[in-house]
């Protein structure tokens, strides 16, 4: 299908004007529904245009109530000839093909218990799989949508709020939207459950699917009062107020995202309603999630990028509002450390790999719409909200929050730029904002910042070797380090608040004896690498976790973990790190992110075959002793998760399933009955039988992903082929959740002998199966299915191959040469551990 280019949507916009759209849905089909679009819209330039429609079959067009030759539809593309100025109306009616990948209209039938949900997914270009559309974010339109339902008992969803035909109860129709993007039309239809209440006068809501319903029941008081503490709190922030009828949140199975903000009609991924135990730091991650959706109402859809390049400010600034707002309004209060450690992370990866990109995009980088999809990473959310939040400290939050303002009641309804965004913001400071962003915005990479130590007439002098292109506002901490009786521990002192540009060299006199460490970036308020001194190495690895600040601690645990990435520390250095700090780590994102690091970089990919079962024991021993000495069932949820995926005894572990408890006081529910299921395959002591066993008590779609991953995981080459041929057939039917459920159980480390055949493979068969599949499919093929495990040059040869001579799909691309270039660290991280010739 065509992709709307960047040039074609500036010159639709110039042409017309939408105006209304009104749809309706017949959903009763099992294999396809039907749509009927009639759109209301105004020519303002004579000449021809298209609408986008993607149908299974085209039943008939009309415009004007002059029938259009169905011929007029070519590539996903309805023309439109001989438009003359004035109001036109466009009718369309056909049948559509449902999704299996969250793009279009998803349909979904639960193993549980066998009822059918559908909810739709337009962003970024699924729109037209769902109704006929001006397809781009700049023609707003009000919406009115009528469906029809197969049975009573289904609820149907929109973004307006929606009643049941008294005379019909399959019947449904909604009340007309403010205008809105195409890409933000949203519903939702099945025999979901729904708890329900009223806001300030807003009615809201909360949905799942019937066998999610207990567990939702169990937290919604929880989710509701979030909702309501993020609305007041957005209240207080912004002057407009919440623009639509009401606010519904609806957990649906297998969304291709975490979730997505359509006005009054959230979609968020069903993982997200816990069934079974769940850590602290997975609430807080929901409670932001909810807030983020939220902050969208506002910075999204009420006030709408013009065209694809703005999209990271959606995400920004809603990342930002997400972490702030929950800090502010619930009792979720170190969120900033949170992302620091985890968001973050995922954001510097991103920005130090060949495919980083500027935060903003200039218009001629994204030349259409299909490219703009490539940028959804670690750069639009959590480098753009890290650029924010250094804006924040830059500017003055309450300039920052005065630009904002003027910036929503300017281009309420409408669409905004980036450029409309610091002309706002400008208005309210007499700073160069558009400097700012010039460096900030436009530019790619990370900054690297090097404190040093000299001696001069009066004290100790402070220099700081700057590597990179922007200016930064920064804390500077000053530490010491005390011989306490408890052992060395880090005092902070007064910190130095600094301006760091690489044109202006930071010196600076500091007062008493030289600190011990010299900590940059303390309060983490800007986006840069920062290494230590000899000392501060030193203090460092004596004291880590001493230091009282958690957002001061999560930099130095991301700097730990840069030393490593870039190959300067060892790997195994990093463990002993994790050994001597993490059991005294009160923080549980902290303490989760050091877990997850050393789990899934260090003992997965960076340590070498020779030291790897010594790194897994000593993990072990590790999670062993956060069970043993924790105070707080979060943090021993989140250490038995380690010990278990560390774990050698299988006995024990068959232990513990069958007595569906463990010796540390934490009973095993479903998902980690899973955990350690999945473990004993690993080991090679469960096999087929007795993950069918464990499915069949788990019928749930978890349960059926759960035990797919498993089953890839056996170290049995038959079932290794039967599931490579099932993930890899180009016409075959999973889900992209299926899909990557089995791909994330097909290449544990350990396996390599086992899965050294599927490696050539993996490039040959990939690209097809990208092409056939589509783009969500692909990105999941590109990172999920990738070999991980097989830290070899031989990959890499074959991965830049499959770059150069097959021509794989632009999401796949972008995926693969991600994949290689972690590849390529993880190969520079292992030959720094080896001792090189000649060395004793």
């Amino acid at each position: 299908m065509a992709t709307l280019t960047r040039e074609e949507a500036r010159s639709r916009a110039e042409q017309l004007r939408a105006d209304s759209y009104t749809v309706d849905l017949d959903l009763t089909g099992e294999q396809t529904f039907t749509s009927a679009t009639t759109v209301e819209f105004t020519v303002l330039r004579g000449g021809d245009t298209f609408a986008e429609l993607r149908p299974h079959t085209l039943h008939e067009a009309s415009l004007d109530g002059v029938p259009l030759d169905p011929a007029a539809l070519s590539d996903g593309r309805l023309a439109l000839r001989g438009l003359v100025p004035g109001p036109h109306t466009l009718y369309v009616r056909a049948e559509m093909p449902y999704s299996g990948t969250a793009e279009g209209m998803h349909r979904f039938t639960d193993p549980a218990d066998g009822r059918t949900y559908l909810y739709s997914m337009c962003f970024q270009t699924e729109a037209p799989a769902v109704y006929a559309c001006f397809d781009q974010p700049d023609l707003k339109a009000t919406f009115t949508v009528g469906a029809t339902v197969p049975e009573e008992e289904w609820t149907f969803l929109t973004n307006a709020v929606a009643v049941r035909d008294p005379a019909d109860p399959c019947r449904w129709t909604s009340a007309a939207t403010p205008p809105i993007s195409t890409y933000l039309f949203a519903v939702a239809a099945g025999p979901y459950h729904g708890v329900h209440t009223e806001h300030a006068g807003v009615p809201v809501g909360l949905h799942v699917r019937r066998s999610l319903a207990p567990h939702l029941d169990a937290d919604s008081e929880e989710l509701l009062d979030v909702t309501r503490r993020c609305y007041d709190h957005y209240h207080q922030l912004f002057d407009a107020p919440y623009p639509f009828d009401s606010y519904d949140q609806v957990f649906v199975p297998e969304l291709n995202a975490g979730a997505m903000e359509n006005p009054g009609l959230v979609t968020i991924t069903d993982d997200l309603v816990f069934r079974a135990a769940a850590t602290d730091v997975q609430r807080q991650d929901r409670a932001v999630t909810l807030a983020h959706e939220m902050a969208h109402m506002w910075f999204g859809d009420l006030v709408t990028l013009r065209w694809w390049d703005d999209i990271w400010l959606n995400e920004s600034f809603a990342e930002y509002m997400g972490e702030d707002v929950v800090g502010a309004a619930t009792h979720w209060t170190q969120t900033w450390p949170d992302f620091g450690i985890r968001r973050k992370t995922w954001g510097y990866d991103a920005d130090q790999r060949p495919s980083t990109h500027a935060v903003a995009p200039t218009p001629e980088e994204i030349p259409d719409a299909a490219s703009a999809l490539q940028n959804f990473d670690g750069i639009s959310y959590a480098k753009g909200a890290s650029a924010l939040r250094q804006l924040v400290a830059w500017l003055g939050p309450q300039e920052f929050l005065a630009g904002v303002n003027h910036h929503i009641n300017r281009h309420r309804f409408g669409n905004a730029t980036l450029a409309d965004f610091l002309d706002s913001l400008a208005a309210h400071t007499d700073r160069d904002v558009h400097d700012w962003a010039a460096h900030w915005l436009r530019t790619t990479g990370v900054d690297t910042l090097t404190p040093s130590l000299t001696e001069g007439n009066d004290g100790p002098v402070l220099a700081v070797d700057h590597r990179g292109s922007r200016p930064h506002r920064v804390r500077i901490g000053l530490y010491d380090l005390d011989a306490a009786p408890s052992g060395p521990r880090l005092v902070p002192r007064e910190p130095l608040e600094a301006d760091l540009a690489p044109d202006r060299p930071l010196t600076s006199a500091l007062r008493g004896r030289r600190p011990d460490l010299v900590l940059l970036n303390d309060g983490d308020l800007s986006w840069a690498k920062v290494r230590f001194d000899e000392a501060g190495r030193n203090a460092v690895r004596q004291a880590l976790g001493t230091v009282p600040d958690d957002l001061s601690r999560a930099v130095l645990w991301n700097a730990v973990r840069d030393l490593v990435r870039d190959a300067e520390l060892p790997a195994t250095e990093y463990l002993a790190l994790a050994e001597a700090h993490l059991p005294q780590e009160p923080n549980n994102s902290l303490l989760t992110a050091g877990l997850e690091f050393a789990l899934h970089h260090v003992l997965d990919r960076y340590l070498t075959d020779e030291e790897a079962p010594a790194g897994r024991e000593r993990l072990h021993r590790l999670a062993a002793r956060l069970l043993d000495e924790h105070t707080r069932p979060e943090i021993g949820l989140t250490a038995l998760r380690a010990f278990v995926a560390t774990a050698q005894d299988d006995s024990m572990l068959a232990r513990w399933l069958e007595q569906r408890g463990t010796p540390f006081g934490i009973d095993l529910d479903l998902d980690l009955r899973w955990l350690v299921l999945h473990r004993l395959t690993l080991l090679g002591a469960a096999g087929a039988d007795r993950i069918a066993e464990e499915a069949r008590a788990d019928p749930s779609a978890t349960g059926r992903e759960a035990a797919a991953r498993c089953r890839a995981a056996l170290p049995d080459a038959h079932t290794k082929e039967r599931v490579w041929r099932e993930l890899f057939d180009p016409e075959g039917s999973l889900s992209h959740h299926a899909f990557a459920a089995a791909v994330r159980g097909f290449w544990p480390r350990g396996q390599e002998e086992l899965t050294r055949p599927y490696r050539a493979r993996y490039f040959a068969e990939v690209v097809p199966l990208a092409r056939k599949r589509g783009e969500t499919l692909a990105r999941q093929a590109g990172r999920f299915a990738f070999p991980h495990s097989a830290v070899d040059p031989q990959v890499l040869v074959l991965g830049e191959q499959c770059l150069r001579d097959a021509d794989p799909t632009p999401a796949l691309r972008r995926q693969l040469v991600d994949q290689l270039d972690d590849l390529g660290r993880a190969l520079r991280v292992r030959a720094a551990a080896r001792p090189g010739p000649g060395a004793s």
